[in-house]
């Protein structure tokens, strides 16, 4: 897999506090790359040497095989950005900033307008197009400037935040284009707090923490390696004894929850494995039987707080 967004041990400082301390990553061709982290943690910034917003102190940043600092231009005509708060010109109609994003990317007048319409049109704002942005919600700004960001058909999105505080309605639409885009070979960058959308969305997801990288996996893979100890919730047509589930292979603490029993197991396989077995010989039905994973926010958890690995 060909990498198209490259960090190489980014270093940022601001006075006495050093936001970026040494971040090194990769992004693969076709990704939805999520990056996250707590207030502070140094996303932002990191996004922003990305970018070419702002320079890193020391350290490589490249994007599409471009140095974002010694080739800006080249880099930034294959990328689109989505800021946290909306960029658009506000005393300008949706229309009139899709015109001057088309201008300004040096695309023919006639291609910008047929790109600016159907991407109206995908974000629900095509009846509102000549309505000055100053009297859009926030929901409607963000699916602007999300239809900003793409008039070019860039071959990378980074996203920052870009479903904070919206409507359900919102949300549901940006991240449906978002698949769509990424379907079609899109590459996306993607910083959020949300653990459920990057969950939904992510290929891979890198954990930031005081400035530094964590963790880099695929979300399940990490929600998997934050605890070797598994769960396990079992029902039966009627009840056993505690102790007796206590000797199944693989159970190494038992605790009765209502009409359930919730099992600490080393091996969710044996342990299923074992317990079909222990029915099967106590003459009883296996009622409910479900394996509780640990989520992303529990992984994300583990991996911010002080003293996380």
């Amino acid at each position: 897999m060909t990498d198209i967004i490259s960090a190489q041990d980014l270093v940022k400082t601001f006075g006495r506090n050093r936001a970026v301390d040494g971040v090194s990553f990769a992004v693969g061709e076709g990704e939805i790359f999520g990056f996250l982290g707590p207030n502070g943690a140094g996303k932002t910034t990191t996004t922003r040497m990305l970018t070419g917003v702002i320079p890193p102190d020391s350290g490589t940043a490249t994007v599409l095989g471009h140095d974002i600092r010694k080739k800006p231009v080249l880099a930034k005509q294959g990328f689109g950005v989505v800021p946290e708060t909306s960029n658009a010109y506000t005393d300008l109609s949706a229309w009139q900033n899709m015109m001057l994003m088309g201008e300004l990317y040096g695309l023919p007048r006639r291609l910008a307008e047929k790109r600016a319409s159907d991407l109206l049109v995908t974000v629900g704002l095509l009846g509102n197009k000549e309505q000055k942005v100053q009297a859009y919600s926030k929901g409607m700004k963000q699916r602007l400037i999300l239809a900003m960001a793409l008039v070019h058909d860039p071959k990378v999105l980074f996203l920052d935040e870009p479903t904070g505080g919206l409507d359900v309605q919102s949300t549901q639409m940006i991240l449906s284009l978002l698949r769509d885009k990424n379907r079609e070979g899109m590459t996306i960058f993607l910083t959020t707090h949300n653990m459920e959308e990057a969950n939904r969305l992510c290929h891979r997801v890198a954990i930031i923490r005081h400035g530094k990288i964590v963790a880099i996996d695929a979300p399940e893979k990490l929600k998997m390696a934050i605890d070797r100890v598994h769960r396990i919730e079992v029902s039966f047509d009627r009840g056993v004894p505690g102790e007796a589930l206590g000797e199944v292979s693989g159970v190494i603490a038992v605790n009765r929850i209502g009409d359930k029993y919730r099992l600490d197991v080393l091996s969710r396989d044996t342990a299923i494995r074992s317990l079909v077995a222990f029915a099967a010989s106590n003459n009883l039905q296996i009622v409910t039987l479900n394996t509780l994973a640990p989520t992303l926010d529990d992984a994300f958890l583990r991996l911010t707080q002080e003293g996380g690995s």
